[in-house]
């Protein structure tokens, strides 16, 4: 056992959950997972026997209780991580949530606002920033590898929609889906964004449409910087999990491609050809996962400044509702229409 050790409890234990435990289980050796929260007992239970985690529960609340644990991994359904930030940081506990943090900017500002009363870390959970192509992506930009920044295209696609409960509770494409995109738009430019054009329709499933979503969309970003970048989404690429990014600098480009199972390449009289990506989001960014939990663990232990804070949070989530509204309106919305008011409401 390493010198310091943090003690975890994890609320939630569906299929990201299930990893989260996997990962502070088996994979970092500073934490000690000593409890499992699920609403669904069964849930935690067998989370709990996999794991070889000390507790189960059904109620959270026996987590913020619990004298010995330190921090809590919040993995439970988007429409709870509001309150049991409120509630977790009122409890004295480190906090690392899953994205995101709500689907309104008050509920965003209650529960940052508690997290600065209590003096407590959060991290927001965008992994991707995590991810090491990403991450040299960013490290080139910040070393001006590629001179001034011009241009940057996002490129991220699932292999195949959601069901549609979960679309139902989302808060839709441009608040589920975009929102990694968003955070990592900010990251890698290392610039806030001024102004937002969304196109977007139903191109995979009418079913998402009759919910009131769309499923394939391209976003304009200008930044403040002067740089322009362009994201592309789709629910759907029937090859696998398509995520690629390219910076366009004055002094050259960078870019990443899709991650594959193997290196193989088959070469015959008729075509050269690969196996396909990776085809889902746990097997293309594991590594990150683990890297973000230690990431945040580092910062409890050694009373470090997170990663990914809670005001980055809170920019994706206006740049989410911002595309919503020019999708909405048929016009590019400006970001100060939304930073201001959030100003007044704050």
């Amino acid at each position: 056992m390493p010198a310091q050790t943090l003690k975890v409890g994890l609320i939630g234990a569906g299929r990201i959950g299930r990893m989260h435990a996997g990962n502070l289980a088996t994979q970092i050796e500073s934490t000690e997972l000593v409890m499992v929260a699920d609403v669904w007992e069964e849930n935690a239970r067998q989370c709990a026997s996999r794991y070889a985690i000390p507790a189960a529960t059904d109620d959270y609340h026996d987590i913020l209780a619990h004298p010995e644990i330190e921090a809590v991994v919040i993995c439970s359904s988007t429409d709870t991580h509001a309150l049991i930030i409120e509630e977790a940081a009122r409890a004295g506990k480190h906090i690392f949530c899953e994205k995101p943090i709500a689907l309104d900017l008050p509920s965003i500002d209650r529960a940052l606002a508690a997290v600065a009363e209590a003096s407590v870390k959060l991290q927001l959970g965008f992994n991707r920033r995590f991810d090491a192509s990403y991450s040299r992506v960013h490290q080139a930009v910040q070393a001006g590898e590629i001179g001034r920044v011009q241009q940057l295209h996002i490129i991220s696609r699932d292999p195949a929609p959601p069901p549609i409960s979960y679309i139902n509770g989302s808060g839709g494409l441009f608040l589920d889906m975009t929102i990694h995109d968003f955070d990592m738009a900010r990251f890698l430019v290392n610039s806030e964004i001024d102004e937002v054009f969304a196109l977007a329709d139903v191109m995979v499933d009418s079913a998402i449409g009759e919910a009131g979503d769309v499923d394939t969309a391209t976003i304009l970003l200008r930044f403040n910087n002067g740089v322009i970048g362009t994201i592309e989404n789709c629910r759907q690429a029937v090859y696998g999990y398509d995520q690629r990014v390219e910076v366009l600098g004055s002094a050259g480009a960078i870019r990443t491609e899709n991650q594959y199972a193997n290196t193989a390449i088959i070469s015959d009289n008729h075509s050269v050809r690969r196996d396909l990506p990776l085809h889902f989001y746990i097997e293309r960014y594991m590594q990150s996962y683990i890297t973000e939990i230690e990431s945040f663990v580092d910062a409890v232990l050694h009373d470090k400044p997170v990663s990914v804070t809670g005001y980055d949070g809170r920019m994706a989530l206006i740049l989410g509702l911002a595309a919503k509204k020019s999708l909405a309106e048929h016009r590019p919305v400006l970001l100060s229409e939304f930073i201001d008011d959030a100003g007044r409401e704050a």
